[in-house]
């Protein structure tokens, strides 16, 4: 029997990088004990605004081995383990140390543009490789294939540790189809900070928050009342932070929460090729609408 529930405001941890663009350890362990002291319901660790692409194998098992410990089992750990090569993530599956970890995350492959049945497939050996509690992450504009409802809710019915899925598609229609026909053991969780009112008015169960990075209070605050019922209030903080989500993407992920950590005074605002820090006017737009927030800079 799968336990874990991953619900309310999960952070998807970013990896800061000194000037020189090695991993700042340091940097990552205040991270941590910031968003442990101000409400993250769960971290996910080693998703896509991690900078995986550009990470080496040795700085993702220390950065993943410093996060657990370092979370010692406050809150669930939803580790991506995720890949367009099914094999290699069935072998990684089979032979890694997840001690500590909750729950794994894994993307729909991309590039290789799967049909709806190799998504299914690729999926299933996933599922049979592990025990380990799975959720789905659906992103088209990352990956180049949409993964559709039926396919979704499919797997969710036939894999009993496919226990939610990460919905970024920002199709509602399709979102509010897996959430009407879903088993009562699956849960969605919105994979863009945006639209996570809204979803959770639907019946999705939380986030995986990219701008929880910097203001885990006070977005945890809104999906807690969202999910409480309290829509008004929600709304309130939803529409305060409107204009920062609109920053956040402008000049790709994680470059927006990045500048806006930076700016905060907590990493360097330092990025790996081919990625690139936000613009100046991107930046200085974000520190304006800061310092109207009164969010100490």
């Amino acid at each position: 029997m799968i336990q874990t529930r991953l619900k309310g405001m999960g952070v998807a941890l970013i990896t800061p990088f000194k000037e020189d663009e090695s991993v700042d350890y340091d940097a990552l362990m205040r991270l941590v004990d910031y968003l442990l002291q101000n409400n993250a319901d769960f971290l996910c660790v080693l998703g896509t605004t991690a900078e995986t692409p550009t990470l080496t194998e040795e700085e993702k098992q220390k950065i993943k081995r410093m996060v657990i410990e370092r979370v010692n089992g406050k809150i669930p750990i939803l580790l991506g383990v995720g890949g367009n090569n099914t094999r290699a993530i069935v072998e990684t599956l089979k032979n890694d140390d997840f001690t500590g970890v909750d729950a794994i995350l894994s993307v729909v492959p991309y590039y290789n543009k799967p049909s709806q049945e190799g998504i299914y497939q690729h999926y299933k050996a996933i599922a049979e490789a592990t025990e380990l509690p799975i959720v789905l992450y659906n992103v088209p504009g990352r990956t180049g294939v949409n993964m559709k409802a039926e396919t979704t809710l499919r797997i969710a019915r036939d894999f009993k540790n496919v226990i939610a899925i990460k919905e970024a598609s920002g199709d509602i229609t399709q979102m509010d189809d897996i959430i009407k026909n879903k088993p009562s053991n699956f849960d969605v969780i919105s994979g863009d900070d945006g639209i996570t009112f809204p979803l959770i008015t639907l019946g999705a169960v939380g986030i995986i928050s990219v701008i929880g990075n910097a203001f885990p209070r006070e977005f945890s605050r809104m999906v807690r009342l969202a999910l409480q019922g309290d829509y008004a209030n929600a709304l309130t903080i939803h529409h305060k932070f409107a204009e920062l989500f609109k920053l956040l993407f402008v000049d790709g992920n994680p470059a927006g929460v990045k500048a806006m950590l930076n700016v905060m005074g907590m990493i360097e605002n330092k990025l790996r090729l081919p990625l690139v820090p936000t613009r100046i006017t991107t930046f200085e737009a974000m520190r304006k609408i800061l310092d109207e927030l009164n969010i100490k800079c």
